[in-house]
């Protein structure tokens, strides 16, 4: 009835070292360049999934911490089974009786057991915080169930009262709960929730109606208990068309904010940042400019990351060069607190980015999130500002061998200004 496509990878295993696929969700649009930084770092190809912004790679549970690694992932999960070509049948409720069903089928041990190996790479302060990048789509739902057990008890199938809940930003919660799990395992309760993302548009039931009664077997079978904040668990249920994977999530929060500590309202993702940044392939003594740096996000990832170039962080407004400064200062403090006294290879200008006080062909790679005209500007002044400032940028920008990677949502502006100015 149904195709699974992981169950071989996820069942074998020699000895202690278990065998899992794990996934990773990605910014859209850089699948191809997070499965290069999977084959780079992690040595194993990457499977780009049909599902947009999301990648599956094999890996051995002596390698998992390499998963932490990656730059260009914002949330990790452990695959727990895939069906290629799931056979939804036609009526909600014989499909809704189908998914429950299969709960008690998946291969969970394994997918468990990393689960479990996962949260020693993890610091045990306070549960994950709800409504996490795991999530997805922005449409999606999610709901959990919930019941007690032990850290022994692996597979329970006892059956108990279901308690259903759905919501879609659940607040952060901090508790201490997690360090008494190690002090006493014995008396703990496992906590969980289901997360179901779904697209699509011929599936006869909603994203919250599948996590619920997916969630409502999922603790019959485990009797653990949900709860929709304080969760130990994050049980994901991604259903693409009629591509259906149930995983176990790895990360408490999506891992695109790793760097920055005072937001603006454009605030580009640390994994977008780190994708555009592997595009242009950074060389030592490299000069990069971002002369739209809002926050600092690019710059500051490349400072961390391609630490052999230099990075000019400029903009025209002093709030956008306060933050910058601010998350700057930020970093650096973390690394002292850590022992480290090297500094970052990023200076930051207030200037005219139409004007730039800088030479004809001094710089190598320029890398910018231009304003799309929704959040910040209009649509209308990108017509005057897009060809002023890339005008200027290809003035700066070293002929032969420089290099730009541009960001912007105004596809129709950029496209006509490049015309123009060629």
């Amino acid at each position: 009835m149904w195709h699974s496509s992981s169950s071989t990878d996820n069942d074998a295993t020699t000895g202690d070292i278990i065998s899992v696929t794990i996934g990773a969700t990605v910014p859209t649009g850089f699948e191809h360049t997070a499965a290069e930084e999977v084959k780079e770092k992690i040595g194993v190809d990457a499977r780009i999934s049909k599902d947009r912004g999301r990648i599956y790679f094999p890996i051995t549970t002596d390698k998992l911490f390499q998963v932490h690694l990656l730059r260009s992932v914002d949330n990790l999960f452990v695959v727990v089974e895939e069906y290629d070509n799931y056979q939804f049948k036609e009526s909600k409720e014989e499909t809704l009786m189908e998914l429950q069903e299969l709960a008690s089928k998946l291969p969970w041990t394994n997918a468990l057991e990393v689960w479990k190996l996962n949260r020693t790479f993890k610091k045990k302060k306070g549960y994950r915080k709800g409504g996490n990048g795991t999530k997805g789509k922005p449409k999606s739902e999610a709901a959990g169930a919930t019941v007690a057990d032990t850290e022994q008890q692996e597979l329970p199938q006892a059956t108990s009262t279901v308690e259903n809940q759905t919501e879609e930003s659940v607040p952060e919660a901090e508790s201490d709960t997690q360090d008494s799990v190690e002090a006493a395992p014995r008396a703990i309760l496992i906590k969980f929730r289901v997360t179901c993302n779904r697209a699509g548009d011929k599936h006869s039931f909603s994203s919250n109606e599948a996590a619920r009664d997916f969630g409502g077997a999922v603790q019959e079978f485990f009797q653990w208990k949900a709860d929709m904040t304080k969760f130990d668990i994050e049980v994901l249920l991604n259903i693409h068309n009629v591509e259906v994977v149930i995983g176990i999530a790895l990360t408490e929060e999506s891992l695109h904010r790793r760097n920055i500590s005072h937001f603006g309202p454009t605030t580009l993702r640390s994994t977008l940042c780190y994708g555009m940044l592997r595009l242009c392939k950074p060389q030592p003594s490299d000069i990069i400019l971002d002369p739209m740096c809002g926050t600092g996000a690019i710059p500051l990832e490349g400072a961390i990351e391609f630490n052999s170039s230099f990075y000019i962080a400029g903009d025209n407004y002093d709030m956008a060069v306060n933050r910058t400064v601010n998350n700057i200062c930020h970093i650096q403090k973390r690394r002292a607190d850590k022992g480290s006294i090297s500094g970052l290879p990023i200076d930051t200008v207030r200037w005219d980015l139409c004007s730039l006080p800088m030479r004809t062909s001094s710089v190598d790679i320029i890398i910018t999130d231009m304003p799309f005209g929704k959040r910040m500007g209009s649509r209308k002044k990108n017509w005057d500002l897009y060809p002023s400032c890339l005008r200027e940028m290809a003035r700066v920008c070293r002929p032969g061998s420089g290099k730009a990677v541009l960001l912007t949502q105004d596809k129709k502006c950029f496209s006509k200004v490049t015309v123009i100015i060629r």
